[in-house]
């Protein structure tokens, strides 16, 4: 009889645990979106993009198209975050970006006079001055990667014959796509990258807009609760207002567990006769680092 029970129990148990669990896991994998599927790329395999950070405005797309640019150039917007290579016919692609702190020091008209697939890149020296910590190891350089920040292609700047610094590239943190970032210039999705460079050749003429430009061509636009740039419109205010609500609540929630956790684990430390200062510490999980995306002239 008392091995009968737990089988028993276990055929009961056997709804709840699939209440439980949602909907059965798919053996087919993630989603993966057309355009951001997995590449081979000569020694590099880039990983297809996840489809939570391809949301609406944050993938690649054809798009009517009212400048005054000509086809063929390059138009970057930092304040919308979004890219444009201009076609024929009034119509562009569309990319969308995130903007470092490099990307917002450049305005006007260059051209595209280095191309580099696989870049290489370096920290500045100021870059490693102010944060030795996350710059110091790299300081000998970087080689082309996936691990490194220009990600699979970078386009180069220059404006009179001079390299201006700024750069368009891939990126080894996808998260980052529509964002505004701590280091970098321009980044793309690898995939989005990859694109563009098949496009442009040197030569290539790139415009990067004034906030007067970017706000008669896009409108105003503001930051999302997730730091996404979305336009300005009054049903996204009061969406910003509610997630931010709703991501207040979720931190003071977590913060209760920790501290839950924390005295759970100084009782049991208690009553095993350990003092709170030799307590053992459960260990974390592993953090990674993204290295920013400034480069020297040398690099790439």
């Amino acid at each position: 009889m008392t091995s009968l029970f737990p089988r028993i129990l276990a055929v009961l148990l056997l709804p709840l645990l699939a209440a439980c669990a949602g909907a059965p896991t798919s053996t087919k994998g993630p989603v993966v979106v057309s355009g951001y599927e997995g590449i081979q790329d000569g020694e590099f395999f880039i990983a297809p993009v996840p489809a939570e950070y391809l949301y609406d405005g944050n993938r690649r797309v054809e798009v009517p198209y009212a400048g005054d640019e000509r086809p063929g150039s390059i138009v970057v917007d930092i304040y919308a975050r979004k890219l444009y290579y201009v076609m024929e016919g009034g119509m562009a692609m569309r990319y969308a970006i995130a903007v470092g702190r490099e990307g917002l020091s450049f305005k006007g008209n260059g051209s595209i006079a280095r191309k580099a697939e696989w870049p290489s890149w370096q920290p500045t020296a100021n870059m490693i001055r102010t944060r030795p910590d996350l710059y110091a190891a790299y300081a000998g350089g970087l080689p082309g990667g996936l691990t490194n920040p220009l990600g699979a292609r970078a386009l180069y700047l220059y404006r009179g014959g001079r390299d201006t610094m700024f750069r368009i590239h891939g990126t080894s943190d996808p998260t980052s796509i529509g964002h505004a970032t701590s280091a970098g210039c321009i980044r793309l999705f690898n995939q989005d990258i990859l694109d563009l460079y098949q496009r442009v050749p040197t030569g290539t003429q790139v415009k990067v807009r004034t906030e007067a430009e970017s706000l008669a061509m896009e409108g105003p636009q503001m930051n999302d609760a997730y730091g996404r740039v979305v336009p300005e419109t009054p049903e996204n205010i009061a969406k910003k207002e509610r997630d931010l609500a709703a991501i207040s609540a979720k931190a003071e929630k977590d913060r209760i567990a920790a501290e839950k956790a924390e005295k759970q684990r100084l009782a049991a430390c208690k009553r095993r006769g350990l003092p709170a200062e030799d307590c053992p510490v459960p260990e974390a999980s592993p953090v990674a680092v993204t290295v920013g995306t400034s480069d020297t002239s040398t690099a790439g």
